[in-house]
């Protein structure tokens, strides 16, 4: 009976082993960065090696790491549930989610008018000759018979700009560190600079559409289970 427990718990921890690293190996590389504080780099590279009752040892660029399970399991039956577990502390602890967005989607409907809008805004106010006689925009649109307003557009020139492009560059800011990566968005990937640069136009209208892709991708999360 002693020699059919053991033959158990070696099948238990091979499936575990064999099952975490084909399937689960960014949980894997976050044990490593909250437990064991290894950096984001190193631990993209991380495989679990062996576990026991009371740890996982994960290797990674040729270094071990031993990550404790507190309290120690009583049997490998609990494995699922204690990685479950620490799998949604390191998403807290590190402040990601557990969704994953993976591609750029640009604007659409109203979306365009809106981008269309700001382009043109930023283009009719990138100069101030924009608003004098010969320029154009002044022959074009006939702005001789808007005096006052083409005069005040004259006047105000800079500041519709500065003003949209200022608070574009914030919400930049903001989208990097509050959508894309605790959302898993590549730093520095072509998606990453794709949404960075729409929202350089686009404003909070990126911001929306972004959402409603983390909605789309919890309704299939949904419906898979």
């Amino acid at each position: 009976m002693a020699t059919s427990n053991d033959d158990k718990s070696a099948s238990s921890k091979n499936f575990i082993i064999s099952h975490m690293n084909a399937d689960h190996q960014k949980s894997l590389a976050m044990y490593l960065r909250v437990y064991c504080h290894v950096a984001d780099g190193d631990a993209k590279a991380a495989r679990l090696e062996d576990i026991s009752l009371s740890d996982l040892l994960i290797s990674a660029k040729g270094t071990r790491y031993s990550v404790p399970l507190d309290p120690p399991m009583n049997s490998f039956s609990e494995t699922r549930q204690r990685v479950v577990a620490m799998h949604k502390e390191c998403l807290r602890q590190l402040g990601l989610s557990d969704i994953t967005i993976k591609e750029y989607r640009g604007p659409r409907g109203w979306e365009v008018v809106n981008f269309a809008v700001v382009v043109a805004t930023l283009i009719v106010f990138s100069r101030g000759s924009n608003f004098l006689p010969g320029s154009l925009l002044y022959e074009t649109a006939g702005l001789d018979r808007f005096p006052a307003f083409t005069q005040f557009c004259h006047t105000v020139q800079p500041i519709p700009n500065t003003l949209l492009l200022g608070i574009h560059a914030i919400e930049v800011v903001l989208m990097a560190v509050r959508r894309l990566k605790p959302y898993g968005v590549p730093f520095m990937s072509g998606v990453w600079f794709a949404w960075l640069a729409t929202i350089m136009i686009e404003g909070v209208w990126a911001f929306r559409r972004f959402d409603r892709m983390v909605k789309e991708e919890e309704v299939k999360r949904e419906h898979r289970k």
